[in-house]
């Protein structure tokens, strides 16, 4: 069985249709587990106090924000490579979830910055990668809606895919670059396996994190079932244009 199988947009709208009633309701019971058992059932920190509870929101949003871009760009090299319509609505389906989960990530992290570091903004290296991230999401967005030959503008929109990875890494990896900076680093090293949370903090981030996973993905296949009934929609009209 092969993956490319699903470029078809009948075979993606066909196998979508019954998965996402379970992602749906998968995502809806982490996210719900995950922030509730963490905003009500964890202790104060020792230090941050009650504080620390914004890492329910802030971690997964933040997480999410660079896999959204990381999935894009995953999604433009397919366009550019094979030229599967599919592939290029995914991406652009997944562009206005990212950008809301970087605004996320963006306001709950000055939110917890400013009692650990007495100011809601510093030009810290990863904080301005993550907006140059989050305005990388907005060019990309408005490109979408600025050409008018949808191939022309999936082509164009990859193309700016392409460079902004380089900031999606760089905000993920900031502080391993530059230690000088104020933001600490990651609590939960996926490469080294190692952590820096309790338990008693790090089991509700984690169903936390696996809810947002789900959430976007059921965001984003809404969305892309959503642009190819307008793809459908769009050739319909032309057609009886044509035929009139």
């Amino acid at each position: 069985m092969s993956i490319w199988k699903y470029a078809n947009p009948t075979q993606f709208m066909r196998t979508t249709r019954w998965l996402l009633p379970w992602l749906s309701a998968l995502a809806i019971m982490s996210v719900g587990t995950g922030l509730i058992w963490g905003f009500f059932f964890t202790p104060d920190d020792f230090r941050q106090g009650s504080t620390v509870k914004i890492i329910y929101l802030h971690v997964p949003s933040a997480l999410m924000a660079i896999n959204a871009w990381l999935m894009m760009l995953v999604a433009s090299l397919i366009w550019l490579i094979r030229r599967h319509h599919v592939s290029a609505l995914l991406a652009r389906a997944a562009a206005p979830v990212g950008l809301v989960m970087t605004l996320i990530a963006l306001i709950t992290g000055g939110i917890w910055g400013e009692p650990m570091w007495g100011t809601y903004w510093a030009w810290d290296p990863r904080l301005t990668s993550f907006l140059i991230l989050f305005l990388f999401y907005l060019g990309y967005i408005a490109l979408w809606q600025a050409v008018e030959t949808q191939d022309t503008a999936a082509d164009l929109t990859s193309v700016l895919c392409l460079v902004g990875s380089v900031f999606a890494l760089l905000s993920r990896y900031a502080v391993n670059f530059w230690n000088q900076g104020l933001h600490q680093g990651t609590s939960v090293p996926v490469a080294t396996g190692g952590r820096t949370v309790a338990d008693v903090f790090f089991i509700p981030l984690a169903i936390s994190m696996a809810g947002f996973a789900l959430m976007f993905v059921v965001l984003v296949l809404l969305r892309t079932r959503t642009e190819i009934r307008a793809r459908r929609l769009q050739a319909l009209l032309a057609r009886e244009r044509a035929a009139s």
